[in-house]
């Protein structure tokens, strides 16, 4: 099957790296795949890094109509099937073309935040599509409702994860434990993820500084972000330099992962299946989250880890609490953990869903 992708985002981050990993894995199950991109995009050089064909599009409101065309083109010379659209402007835009060339339409929609009400939710998710995919269940809900959409036709496929890739060293594990500080007998908390206010750092920190006085209890965060200062500004100001550590970005951080005993992400919101809660139990790591987007589907409370609510550092601390005072509830719910990402949350699973929706 001969395959469109087009994205309208100029960025480089997680929906990109799904457009990406997505295209290279059908390529490798013989469908042919091409991408029609932001001009100078962030997408456009890793995609031909990797060998694809990519077209760099000026999806602008300005040229909606040169743009229309160019990709009305594009599909008939190509002979493109299907088109995945991944963002609101190259979703109209590629919608149209793909309905005026007969193609199969695809919106993939990576954002958990809500859609527009009235009708533009009908057009662009309804008529301009014939599946819409969503990365967690909770955006798939809300989409069928304002759009009036069946669960066949708008469906949760989370990006998966490679297990292969999650490789690490025991031998690192351990020096890394060691460069820290981290005893042998002290059970580490732990967080990953880019360094934004609705992360849920703060609540990470308060928490830390509720739980202080516990013995052999280190708490540490791993990553950058444009809060960063926000948070070491809060770090210092709560006095949490001996019990929090702020490592910066770590590239690959599975090393870091592994060294934590139990994972935290207190997302306040915008979260689909996050893919570091998703290494972290396919790690085996018991986890603690909020109940924001698409979390619960990988944390189980009491199975693979204990939900708390937003803005609750209380909430946080006794959840913490309880799994450090008890490892067989952390290995019980680290082993369950890992057996539903093996069940669920691979890549190739990932693949298997897009695959049926594109044939």
């Amino acid at each position: 099957m001969k395959i469109l992708h087009t994205e309208a985002s100029p960025g480089w981050g997680g929906q990109e790296l799904r457009i990406l990993h997505e295209a290279e894995g059908m390529r490798k199950r013989g469908h042919e795949v091409i991408l029609a991109v932001q001009q100078d995009g962030g997408l456009v050089k890793h995609a031909r890094a990797s060998g694809f064909t990519v077209h760099e599009i000026p999806f602008k409101k300005s040229k909606a109509v040169q743009t229309l065309f160019r990709l009305m083109r594009l599909i008939r010379q190509e002979g493109i099937e299907a088109i995945n659209t991944h963002s609101s402007l190259d979703a109209w835009i590629a919608g149209f073309a793909g309905k005026i060339c007969g193609c199969l339409i695809i919106r993939t929609r990576h954002l958990s935040t809500p859609i527009r009400k009235g009708f533009n939710s009908q057009l662009l998710y309804n008529w301009l599509a014939d599946y819409v995919v969503t990365t967690c269940e909770e955006a798939a809900t809300a989409i069928r409702g304002q759009a009036h959409l069946s669960p066949e036709r708008c469906l949760s496929i989370p990006t998966g994860i490679e297990p292969a890739q999650l490789q690490f060293d025991a031998q690192e594990v351990q020096q890394f434990r060691k460069k820290y500080g981290i005893d042998e007998e002290d059970c580490l908390v732990g967080t990953l993820c880019v360094l934004r206010g609705w992360k849920g750092v703060t609540d990470l920190l308060h928490a830390a500084k509720l739980l202080e006085h516990v013995p052999h209890l280190k708490w540490i965060v791993v990553g950058s972000g444009p809060s960063e200062d926000q948070f070491h500004a809060e770090w210092k100001a709560l006095g949490l330099e001996e019990k929090v550590i702020f490592t910066g970005h770590i590239s690959p951080p599975y090393t870091a992962l592994a060294a934590m005993d139990l994972f935290l992400l207190l997302s306040r919101g915008h979260e689909g299946v996050s893919q570091a809660s998703l290494q972290a139990a396919w790690l085996k790591k018991p986890l603690v989250t909020t109940d924001t987007g698409g979390l619960p589907e990988v944390c189980l409370e009491g199975i693979t880890g204990l939900q708390v609510p937003k803005y609750a550092p209380q909430a946080v601390a006794e959840a913490v609490l309880r799994l450090t005072k008890d490892p067989d509830l952390r290995k019980r719910m680290g082993d369950a953990a890992h057996e539903i990402v093996k069940e669920k949350f691979t890549f190739d699973h990932m693949l298997d869903q897009m695959e049926k929706l594109y044939r």
